[in-house]
């Protein structure tokens, strides 16, 4: 895909080639959105926000990377749903296990196509790894989704998310540390390799 071509082609009304834009980042967009959100209908929203925004702002973008302009709109529109709801609160929606509690995570999310025997506790995981994603602070859970959800490296990050590169490293360190004390909760859960020991977790 040529990008920077779609990208002249659509500042000269050719929305198709806006289209091909989108199909090609909305997965990427979603994803980020839900992980920031954690809630399905509010990411919808806040994706669909951002596209039209970026079709009515792409006079604005100046070169660089399209991925790191673009994932600014996102949170962007994640922040003003986030501050819509803060202001008209509404009870969360939080995945649930069997046993009544709840779930979720970042950087080791990643796809081993697990067995048909696995999914069910592969889908208790991915619940909690959410939830305690969901308990970070807006500015340390966009870190971390751009980062150790989206694979972005610190530099995208930082420009996606309009926060200096040092700041980016901190607030990153600080929220791997609250999500993996988070996890402890769910200590059974867990693969091997982030589960303390048996004094540290008591």
């Amino acid at each position: 895909m040529d990008e920077q071509a779609l990208i002249k082609d659509a500042l000269n009304g050719d929305l198709q080639a806006f289209n091909t834009l989108v199909l090609h980042y909305q997965d990427m967009a979603y994803n980020v959105a839900y992980r920031i959100m954690g809630e399905h209908s509010a990411s919808d929203d806040a994706t669909q926000e951002a596209f039209i925004s970026a079709y009515k702002k792409l006079h604005q973008y100046r070169g660089g990377s399209f991925k790191a302009w673009l994932l600014r709109i996102v949170t962007n529109a994640c922040y003003d749903e986030l501050r819509q709801r803060q202001r008209h609160p509404v009870t969360p929606l939080k995945p649930e296990l069997d046993d009544g509690e709840t779930l979720e995570s970042p950087y080791w999310i990643e796809d081993d196509s697990p067995s048909p025997e696995e999914k069910s506790e592969e889908s208790e995981l991915q619940s909690a790894i959410q939830h305690c994603i969901n308990q970070l602070e807006d500015k340390f859970r966009v870190i971390l989704v751009l980062v150790d959800v989206e694979g972005l490296d610190y530099q995208t990050a930082s420009e996606a998310a309009d926060t200096p590169l040092g700041t980016v490293k901190s607030r990153l360190a600080r929220a791997r540390q609250r999500v993996q004390d988070c996890l402890q909760q769910f200590w059974e859960l867990l693969p091997d390799l982030f589960r303390l020991n048996g004094e540290e977790a008591r």
